[in-house]
This record gives C-alpha cells, structure tokens and sequence, in this order.
C-alpha cells in the first residue's frame, strides 16, 4: 500500500515542518536551517531555496495563494506563491508559533504555540484581530472542523480545548490523554475527532458530543503528524519512534508499518511531519534525519 520511492536530501538540519504548494507536484519543508525548500514530485528532486528566514521553522501552512512560515522567534512570515515575495510579517508571539490554520468563512488565521496564547489575525490585513490565553504553556497543535464552526487546541497539559470560531469562547474540554497533545485532526467524514499525543495512544472522539469511542497504543513514542487521504479512508501516522503507520479511517485497523526496525525502508531519527501530495498519489515524510522521503501511494 506503501512504498518508498525516493529519498530527497539537502537539508542540513532536523525538518519540523511540510506544506503543498498551489502547483500539483510542488511541496515545501523547512526546519531548524533557516530556509523554506521548494521541491518537485515530478521530478523527485530540489527546485530551489524558496526563501530565507531568520529563525527555525516550527510549522508551514498554505491559504490559497500564502504560504505562512511560523518561527522559534514568535514572528509569521506570509510568502505570496504568485508574487514570489514576503507581503507581511506578524508580530504577536514572544516565544516559537508551533502551528496555524486558516477559518476561511471568516478571513481569519490561528496561530498558536510556545507561549500558551492564541491569536486571530485578518487574512485581508493581516492585523491582529484577538488574542486570548489557553494555558501557561505550549499549545503544540490546532485542528479546524470541517464546517469551521470548531476549533480544537492540543496543549501540553494533555487537554484538548475545543473554541468555538464563532466567538472563540471556550465549549468543553477533552481528557483522557496522560501527556501532553501533539497532533489533532478532524476526520474528512466528519464524525470523529482523532489525537495524537506523547503518550503514544491515538484517541478518537465522536462528533458532535466529542464522547471518547476508541483509542488505539498506536505507537512506542510520541505521535507528531496524524493526515488523513484526500480521498480514501485512510490516515497516517508518525512518530518520535522513527516509524510510519496506514491506519483505515473508518475500522482504525492497522495495514501498514514503516520502519526500519521492521526491516523496511524507513527513518533514523525522530519523524516529525507527514502531508499527501495534493493528488493522493504521495506520502511525504521528514524528521530529525534531516531526509524527505517519498513514498507511493496503492490502495
């Protein structure tokens, strides 16, 4: 189902981050060597330094034509993909901003991370729009329901807040994980909630009642990257256990394990992040092996 087709190397540094770019078949990483990569799928191979950053970068996310790099220093750099230039930076956060994701009924972006705070920006101005504090620690994750109507924060106290965009007031939180949050999703469906957390467990929490329906000891060492398909139903998993793992989005049956301890092709180090390409056909992966590894995609 999945199977290592080319190892992209380059970086000189751990990778923390990936993101898809506008282009089907372009893909950026970034991480602790101060630059934003661009790479070809077509080509399995390096395009170019995309653009040069001050600091680390903890997180990526693209909203249409932007691409937002998030940094240890606290400062969000918004990258036009068309105009190929930075157009804004955003000044909030005094310590790094670990993930961001767009609410696009509301032309707004959240961003949140070491500092405990969230803030809502305007994807019109990019002025801060509200800011308000979660914990006094590390938010390391956020997940946007599929209506937007929801926004769920995994924090480092083992507590996912679930917000409403609405108004951002805080409706429930979800207990069950023993260490802190470190990835979040909502499923395509619709119907459940899964986390990740450092615990190794993955937890599923059903929708709208976020009741705890499953929860899986899905890993050795803590879970850094849940992504589900674009359009099969399946998801996959990484872990600080330098293993990948093909779940099925609907049986939570295990189908496939990466690694090299399972004596396949597989990481060294720590795997921090996982996207699809945007066709479904790729598995991109990364870590502190400073390697992007591709691997094809057959249901």
């Amino acid at each position: 189902m999945l199977k290592h087709l080319h190892t992209l190397t380059g970086h000189q540094n751990p990778i923390y981050s990936l993101a898809n770019s506008i282009e089907d078949g372009i893909f950026f990483s970034a991480g602790n060597d101060k630059g934003v990569v661009q790479w070809s799928l077509k080509n399995m191979a390096f395009v170019k330094v995309l653009v040069p950053v001050q600091s680390s970068v903890y997180a990526l996310h693209r909203h249409e034509n932007l691409l937002f790099i998030a940094q240890r220093s606290g400062l969000i750099q918004v990258f036009d993909l068309v105009e190929e230039k930075i157009t804004a930076t955003l000044s909030f956060h005094k310590k790094g901003v670990f993930d961001i994701k767009s609410i696009a009924y509301k032309n707004e972006l959240i961003s949140t991370g070491e500092d405990g705070n969230a803030a809502i920006w305007s994807l019109k101005d990019y002025s801060l729009l509200y800011s308000f504090p979660v914990i006094a620690d590390t938010v390391r994750a956020i997940a946007v329901s599929n209506d937007e109507k929801e926004v769920a924060l995994g924090c480092k106290d083992g507590v996912i807040r679930i917000y409403s965009s609405a108004d951002y007031g805080l409706i429930r939180e979800l207990r069950s994980h023993s260490l802190p949050i470190t990835a979040i999703q909502y499923s395509p469906s619709g119907d459940y909630l899964i986390s990740g957390s450092r615990d190794a467990q993955l937890k599923v929490w059903s929708l709208p009642d976020y009741q705890l329906i499953n929860q899986v000891a899905a890993h050795m060492f803590g879970i850094y990257s849940i992504v589900f398909h674009p359009t099969k139903p399946f998801f996959a998993t990484c872990s600080q256990d330098k293993g990948i793992k093909l779940w099925g989005a609907h049986d939570f049956k295990l189908y496939k394990i990466l690694s090299l301890e399972k004596q396949t092709e597989g990481h060294s180090h720590s795997i921090n992040k996982l996207i699809w390409s945007t066709n479904g056909r790729y598995l991109i992966s990364t870590g502190d092996d400073r390697l992007v590894m591709i691997w094809s995609f057959n249901p």
